[in-house]
């Protein structure tokens, strides 16, 4: 059986707040470790019937970068219910929600 490894190491702060987070992946692109500003990382847990997360960014992150990447993780979302259970209304409807984003985003920024 193949085996992938992902590895995400964080550098804390003295308050324990994230300044650095860097990740590697066997099956990465680029060779070598990639730093980040944010990560989100779900797990279904079969058992409990529940998702577990885990959200970091680190302090140095803009609010503007943040809020796009809410976006883009939604949009993944969207794309990812597509594909796994052909659900084209969830899709659709998760879609709709990053446009009103987009357009409120747009709005902060005029």
């Amino acid at each position: 059986m193949k085996k992938s490894e992902i590895n995400i190491s964080v550098e804390l702060d003295e308050q324990n707040i994230p300044e650095k987070i860097i990740w590697d992946a066997d099956e990465k692109e680029q060779e070598g470790p990639s730093e980040t500003k944010s990560m989100s990382l779900s797990l279904w847990d079969e058992k409990t019937k529940n998702t577990l997360r885990i959200d970091l960014w680190a302090k140095d992150m803009p609010v503007e970068d943040m809020k796009r990447f809410y976006i883009d993780c939604i949009g993944g979302m969207a794309q990812s219910v597509l594909n796994s259970t052909g659900d084209e209304y969830m899709s659709s409807e998760l879609n709709a929600v990053c446009d009103k984003f987009v357009e409120h985003l747009k709005n902060e920024m005029s």
